[in-house]
């Protein structure tokens, strides 16, 4: 109990600007290791959104109550997800090959297709949560986003796992700040990380009411197959910026499924 604890902790510090205890000894086997609580960070950061998005609608409108949301989000896991999706968009926006796609990818600098992307990320991100927000607001919102939130933190960081799992590390070079998590994970791990995204799908099914909340794996496997798929392509395996690109692709895509499935007779 206690090294799951120190592993929770160790992830914690990776995935967010929580600050933590001195006393956690970081090693990269830790850290390898505490990658199976990637999606229980989910928990952590769905529960902060919700958080703030009632305080601040306690005093602003939905909207702006949303934008302090998505911003402060941001703010908890240090941009680190979008961080990595800007990279995708220019690494393969830009680059032909695998070597240039991988050093576009390194560049700390955002082009032009990293800022076309991101914009477009956090359009459909408000969109989406706002069009979600007008669906509940008349019956047990906060309940609804709470489910939502957690699914869509929780499923996506998980999708992102599996690639660990399906996939290889594409970089050859020691120097990635992945590249210590970047093994391939057992399916033990895989199975203990999907508790934390099995226990909020089943209570929220039995909480709506709303059977085709049981379609949801179906895209999300489809995404995951098809960008894996890409990445295998392009650059022969995954990098961190990759899996920070499929967790906010697959975010979205969880946003997009809710906010397209019948509400009305539930």
């Amino acid at each position: 109990m206690k090294k799951q604890l120190h592993l929770l902790l160790v992830a914690v510090m990776f995935y967010t600007r929580i600050p933590v205890s001195s006393w956690i000894s970081y090693t990269e086997q830790a850290q390898k290791e505490s990658s199976v609580y990637f999606p229980f960070i989910g928990w952590i950061t769905a529960g902060f959104s919700i958080l703030v998005f009632f305080v601040s609608h306690l005093v602003y409108s939905e909207s702006i109550s949303l934008i302090i949301t998505l911003i402060l989000g941001i703010l908890l896991t240090g941009a680190i997800h979008e961080d990595g999706f800007a990279d995708v968009c220019d690494g393969f926006g830009g680059g032909w090959t695998k070597e240039k796609i991988l050093e576009i990818m390194k560049d700390s600098r955002v082009g032009v297709y990293g800022v076309i992307g991101l914009i477009g990320l956090f359009t459909l991100k408000y969109t989406l949560v706002d069009q979600l927000i007008d669906t509940f607001k008349a019956s047990n919102l906060y309940v609804h986003l709470f489910f939502i939130f957690i699914l869509a933190h929780t499923l996506s960081r998980f999708t992102a796992l599996t690639l660990m799992y399906t996939h290889s590390y594409a970089r050859n070079t020691p120097d990635s700040k992945i590249e210590s998590i970047a093994r391939p994970l057992s399916a033990k791990q895989v199975l203990f990380a999907s508790v934390w995204v099995i226990i909020p799908f089943i209570l929220y099914i039995y909480q709506s009411t709303n059977l085709y909340i049981m379609l949801l794996p179906i895209p999300i496997l489809l995404i995951k197959i098809g960008i894996g798929r890409y990445y295998q392509k392009w650059i022969g395996g995954y990098t961190g910026d990759c899996l920070g690109a499929l967790q906010q692709v697959t975010e979205i895509a969880i946003y997009l499924f809710f906010a397209g499935i019948p509400w009305k007779s539930f």
